[in-house]
């Protein structure tokens, strides 16, 4: 089973910030994608940064974090502002302890208040949210091990649903788990990777969309 351990984390601040309102969001189709990024371009806004924790940049047409630290997140986020959205990415831990985390931020208000969709290279997953600074899991209290998430350096397709005070996980496709919270009703979107007990997380992100529900 896994442990829930989230002892400090360190925000990653976009380079470069846009925005896209709640009235963007009004004035399209369900389905249509509201923000996308192939991280084929190192100044679309995601940031790099290395820090005694880790690190986070471009690299090779992805997204590259790796974190040096044991019990540590490290995220990052292109400085947008959604309420309603369906979020995907595809995902691979390249090196690095199989008992990870590795996923979606939606709805995240500061380095404080956030929704995380979580999975680990060695096949458990998890939703929760961190509030005040206080992290807390909404589906147990702990990671549960799932068929759908391909285990160790194989590539996985996250998809995370933030609609009203529901959210809903599906991994390859595959509907994983789903919860219900009212704290937050908007804010960024976003790609995390932390760490338990063994530091060394390594775990490249790409083709990241947001559409419309």
């Amino acid at each position: 089973m896994k442990k829930l351990s989230l002892i400090f984390a360190l925000l990653l601040i976009p380079a470069l910030a846009c925005s896209t309102s709640s009235i963007a969001e009004s004035l399209v189709s369900s389905g249509d994608v509201l923000y996308q990024d192939i991280f084929s371009n190192p100044q679309s806004g995601w940031g790099e940064i290395t820090v005694p924790a880790g690190k986070a940049g471009y690299e090779n047409g992805a997204y590259h974090i790796v974190v040096e630290q044991p019990n540590v997140n490290l995220w990052s986020h292109p400085g947008m502002d959604f309420s309603t959205t369906r979020m995907e990415v595809s995902l691979m831990a390249a090196a690095g302890p199989l008992e990870n985390r590795m996923g979606l931020i939606c709805r995240l208000q500061d380095d404080k208040n956030y929704y995380f969709f979580t999975i680990s290279a060695d096949g458990y997953y998890g939703i929760g949210k961190m509030k005040a600074g206080q992290v807390s899991l909404l589906t147990g209290d702990q990671m549960q091990p799932s068929e759908s998430i391909l285990t160790g350096n194989q590539i996985n397709h996250l998809r995370a649903d933030c609609i009203g005070n529901l959210l809903i996980l599906y991994v390859n496709n595959a509907l994983v788990t789903s919860a219900k919270d009212d704290d937050f009703t908007s804010g960024d979107a976003g790609i995390l990777v932390g760490t338990f007990d063994q530091p060394g997380a390594d775990v490249y992100f790409d083709n990241f969309m947001v559409i419309k529900p």
